[in-house]
This record gives structure tokens, sequence and C-alpha cells, in this order.
């Protein structure tokens, strides 16, 4: 959990906001904020980024790296074209990656969140253990290191990394524009390189988040070409750092950690 950061959870009456600071979660507001199931995704969306304007009251930062934002409750309810209508408008307007959390995912946070400390908060789960599975993306070429080091921090935490599996490099393909795992078969010609990259995307289905593993902000041409897949699919987006050299700012948080 990062010191200081900033949690926002919207509901279908109420938005709690919440700060962790010295190793605990401090609730610091609850406001009565009835959404109703009969809003339009742009109602919606206008509630939320006034909402939103309004959180400088309790930090002095607001961006997608120091604040996170959580939604359960109507938000769950809406069609999918108007959620990520509704994600693409709060991002524009406030910056801020708007999380929808499936019914599926809201359970398992107030299920940890019960045994560990008797909490019916989703929230004190969620602070436990964010993902239940992840996908790791990057150059292997050139990041191997750093990708292996996040690989390493998401299953400590219990998280399971759907791809890679292993990051055991096939000898034949060491120093090549296209390495290979030890899990991985080894190319049949040039045009079997699709097959091994989309079976890597097709885990973005599974995850509860994809992390792009970016040091020093880099983002290589393979993997702006994934982005734009887990986007069709409205996928989680993490950067480990802010991300640069990108000509399209899509919605995505920077930073692990709560």
């Amino acid at each position: 959990m990062t010191e200081g950061r900033v949690l926002v959870h919207f509901g279908s009456e109420r938005v709690s906001i919440y700060r962790f600071q010295s190793g605990e979660l401090q609730l610091l507001t609850t406001e009565r904020f009835p959404f109703g199931a009969g809003l339009t995704s742009e109602a919606l969306a206008d509630s939320v980024g006034e909402f939103c304007a309004g959180l400088k009251e309790y930090t002095e930062v607001v961006d997608n790296k120091s604040t996170r934002v959580h939604a359960t409750g109507v938000f769950q309810q809406l069609p999918q074209p108007e959620a990520a209508a509704l994600v693409n408008s709060v991002y524009v307007d406030t910056g801020l990656y708007f999380n929808v959390v499936g019914p599926e995912l809201e359970r398992f946070y107030l299920d940890t969140g019960m045994s560990a400390c008797g909490s019916d908060d989703m929230v004190d789960g969620l602070i436990r253990r964010e993902f239940r599975t992840a996908v790791v993306c990057g150059s292997f070429q050139q990041s191997l290191g750093p990708i292996e080091d996040t690989i390493a921090e998401l299953r400590g935490t219990g998280t399971e990394v759907l791809s890679p599996r292993s990051t055991r490099i096939k000898p034949e393909t060491a120093g090549t524009d296209f390495i290979l795992f030890d899990y991985q078969d080894l190319l049949k010609n040039h045009r079997d390189t699709w097959r091994h990259k989309y079976v890597h995307m097709d885990a973005f289905r599974q995850a509860d988040a994809v992390i792009v593993c970016n040091p020093g902000g880099r983002v290589g041409s393979g993997t702006v070409f994934e982005l734009g897949f887990m986007s069709a699919l409205g996928k989680r987006v993490i950067f480990t750092e802010e991300p640069l050299g990108v000509s399209v700012s899509f919605p995505c948080e920077v930073g692990l950690g709560t």
C-alpha cells in the first residue's frame, strides 16, 4: 500500500474517501450521494466528475498515481458501452481511472476483509489483496529484470500471474528479436510470432488487471500494440512508471500498490 494514497469508493447511495497513512486505512468521510439506476451515463459522469473535483479538500494532488477510484453498486449494472463511456468521460474530465469493480471481485474483497479483520467494508479487503490474477507486459528483451521484480512483487501478495508463467528464456532465442520462455514451444516460422503474442494477450480477458512494466517510462512498440487490445477489452491497466512517448493518453493508473 502506498503511503498517503487516497482511495475513493463510489456505491449506489454513498461515496467514501480513505487515506492510507502510517500503515493504517483512515476513513476521511462518507457522504450520501444517491446516483440512482435511472441516470444516464452522461449524468453519472457529471456527478462523478463534480465529486472528484472536490477531492482537493483532502489531498494536494489528485491524479491517477496518488488517487484510486473504485465503484460498485449501480455502476456494475451499466451496459458495457455505457460503462466505457463513463470511464472515458471521467478520465478526460479528471485524469482519474474510474475502476468499476465486478461483482465477483467485490465479493472477493468482502470475503478477504471479513477473514482478515472482521470488516464488511470492501476497501478493507482491497488493501490486503488487490488482484486475484494479473498479466505483466513490457519489453522482455530490454526490461526482463524489472519485469521479474514486478512478477515477484505480485506473487508476494498472493496474485496469480497468468502470463508470463515463467521468465526462464529458451537458450535458442536469447538475444533475438522475439524471445521465448521455457514453457513455450519454438516458432514454426516468422508468422508463428503472432500465435505466441495472441496467447499472451488472450490472458488479459481472465486477469483482474494488466500491469505494464515500463522502467524509465519507456513504452515499446510491442506494448503499444497490446495496449489497444487491453483498451478494447475495457481492462484495468496499471503502469509501473509514468508512461512517456505515448501519443494518445487513455484511462490508466500509475504505480503498483493499492
